[in-house]
C-alpha cells in the first residue's frame, strides 16, 4: 500500500481549527483517508481536567468543528479514555501509517512523548508540530542557553525572532474513515440542574467562526481604543482569550491579522503593546514548559513557608470573595462579572486576585482554582502563571509589597463608576454590604507577613 492510500490519523486537543493547523495540514496533504479525532481523556497523570466554564467552551467548539469538518467532507471522531490506550487502539482499528499533533506544553507533553516513542517503535510515521505559539519555548533563550525569569528580556529576545508563516486552511477533507464515534452529547459537559450558562450564551460565540468574527471586530473597531483597556467599562479589550485557549484561532493569526492587515493610523499605534500581551501569554508557555506543577507549587520556593489561609480557614471571607458580597464595590463587580460571564477584565482580575491574597491572606492555589472552574479562558499556563505573579510567588513576580487597592483602582480606571454599577446595582445603597476586611490594616498585614517570610 502507498503512502497515498494508507490511513491518517490527526488527533486535536487545543487546537479546534481547520485554518492555520500544521497537523491537519500534513494529514491532508499526505493523502489517503482521514481519521480526525479528539480524546475526552480525564485520568491520564498530567491531565487536568477541565472546570465547569471550560467544559460548557469546549462542547460548543467541538459541535461548531464538528460541522466545519463535515461541511469539507470529513467527519470528526470522539472517543473518551486514557489518550495513550485510545490512540494506540484507534491506530490497530484503522490500519493507520501515520498519526500527527500539534504539540503542547504543560505535564500532559509526556504522554505525548511516551506515544511518539511507542508508535514509532511500531513502525508508525509520527511527527508533532508547532501550531499554538508565535515561538518554542526552546527557541527563547538568554545568553547562557536557559530559560528567562523576567518578561521584559523574554519579549525583547522573542521578537527579534521570525514569525511563522501562516499554514492554509484545507478547504476540502480526503475522504474519512467512517468508524464509531461517540455522540457530543453523551460527554455531560453542559450544565443542566441547575442551568447556569445564560450569561455566557449571551456574552460568546465558540468556535473558529466565532474567533475570526471577534479578532476582525477587534482589529476593525477596538484596537484603536486599546491605549484604554485599563478601563473595564470601556469596550477596548480583544475578548480573544477564550478562542486562543481552545486554540480555534492561533496566535500567529492574530500577528499577522494586526501586523500585515488593514488598520487605521490609531489602531496601528496600538500594535506594539497588543503584541506584548501576546507576549505574555508566550511567558506564561514558557514558563510552565520548565516548571510542569505551576498550578500547585510556588515558583520561588522561598514563600513555601508563607502563613497563607487555606480553604477550609477561609471560610466566611472566602464565599463572600467567590460570590461578589465583600463589601469592596470594584472586588465585588468584577466577581460577578465572572460568575455571570465566565470572564474577568483584565484589570480587574489583578485587583480581585491582589484582595484575595493579600488582604485577606488566602493561598494564590484556592484562588486560581476558583477561576479554573468558572473562566472560560483558564489554561494550564496563563491561569496559574498570573495567579503566582499577583501573589509575588512567580516569575518576573509583582513584588510582594504591590497590593493593588481596589478604591484607587476604581477611581482611577472606572471614574464615573459604570462598571460598578453595570456589576453591582446595590451599590451605594443600604442594601450594599459593608467590607469584609479594612484594606489599610489587611495590606500591613500583609506586608507584615510577607516581610517575615522574606527575612526568613
Amino acid at each position: 500500500m502507498s503512502s497515498r492510500d494508507a490511513t491518517s490519523i490527526v488527533w486535536l486537543r487545543d487546537d479546534l481549527r481547520l485554518a492555520d493547523n500544521p497537523a491537519l495540514r500534513t494529514g491532508v496533504d499526505r493523502g489517503g483517508p482521514l481519521v480526525i479525532v479528539v480524546i475526552r481523556d480525564e485520568e491520564s497523570d498530567g491531565v487536568r481536567p477541565l472546570g465547569g466554564a471550560s467544559r460548557w467552551w469546549w462542547h460548543h467548539s467541538l459541535a461548531a468543528l464538528e460541522t466545519a469538518i463535515r461541511d469539507r467532507g470529513g467527519a470528526l471522531t470522539l472517543r473518551t479514555g486514557p489518550a495513550e490506550a485510545v490512540l494506540t487502539d484507534l491506530v490497530a482499528e484503522t490500519g493507520a501509517e501515520a498519526v500527527f499533533w500539534n504539540r503542547r506544553y504543560g505535564p500532559s507533553r509526556a504522554i505525548d512523548a511516551r506515544l511518539k516513542e511507542r508508535l514509532r517503535d511500531e513502525g508508525v510515521e509520527v511527527a508533532s508540530f508547532a501550531a499554538n505559539l508565535l515561538h518554542e519555548p526552546w527557541e527563547v533563550r538568554n545568553g547562557s542557553g536557559g530559560p528567562y525569569r523576567v518578561f521584559t528580556p523574554f519579549w525583547r529576545a522573542a521578537s527579534a525572532l521570525p514569525v511563522r508563516e501562516l499554514v492554509p486552511e484545507p478547504r476540502e477533507l480526503p475522504p474519512t474513515r467512517r468508524i464509531p464515534s461517540e455522540a457530543l452529547d453523551d460527554w455531560d459537559l453542559l450544565p443542566t440542574r441547575p442551568d447556569w450558562a445564560d450569561g455566557l450564551r449571551a456574552a460568546w460565540s465558540p468556535g473558529e467562526r466565532g474567533a475570526h468574527a471577534r479578532m476582525n471586530a477587534f482589529a476593525r473597531e477596538r484596537l484603536a481604543d486599546y491605549h484604554r483597556r485599563d478601563e473595564p467599562a470601556v469596550p477596548a479589550t480583544s475578548g480573544l482569550s477564550p478562542h486562543l485557549r481552545f486554540g480555534e484561532i492561533s496566535p500567529v493569526q492574530l500577528w499577522h491579522r494586526v501586523h500585515d492587515g488593514d488598520l487605521d493610523p490609531a489602531a496601528r499605534r496600538n500594535v506594539a503593546k497588543f503584541s506584548s500581551e501576546l507576549g505574555w501569554r508566550e511567558f506564561n508557555h514558557a514558563i510552565l514548559f520548565e516548571n510542569p506543577r505551576l498550578a500547585t507549587v510556588n515558583y520561588r520556593d522561598g514563600w513555601d513557608a508563607f502563613p497563607w489561609r487555606t480553604e477550609s480557614r477561609g471560610g466566611a471571607d472566602l464565599e463572600a470573595w467567590r460570590r461578589g458580597r465583600t463589601g469592596v464595590p470594584l472586588v465585588d463587580a468584577g466577581m460577578r462579572e465572572l460568575w455571570t460571564t465566565g470572564c474577568l477584565h483584565n484589570r480587574v482580575r489583578m485587583v480581585v486576585a491582589s484582595f484575595l491574597v493579600k488582604n485577606l491572606l488566602i493561598d494564590w492555589r484556592v484562588g486560581e482554582r476558583w477561576f479554573w472552574d468558572t473562566l472560560v479562558d483558564a489554561d494550564e499556563a496563563n491561569n496559574p502563571g498570573n495567579w503566582q505573579w499577583v501573589a509575588g510567588t512567580g516569575a518576573d513576580a509583582a513584588p510582594y509589597f504591590r497590593v493593588f487597592n481596589p478604591e484607587t483602582q476604581a477611581k482611577r480606571f472606572d471614574p464615573d463608576a459604570e462598571y460598578l454599577r453595570r456589576w453591582v446595582p446595590e451599590y451605594g445603597t443600604a442594601e450594599y454590604p459593608e467590607p469584609i476586611v479594612d484594606l489599610t490594616a489587611s495590606r500591613r498585614e500583609a506586608l507584615d507577613a510577607y516581610e517575615t517570610v522574606k527575612k526568613g
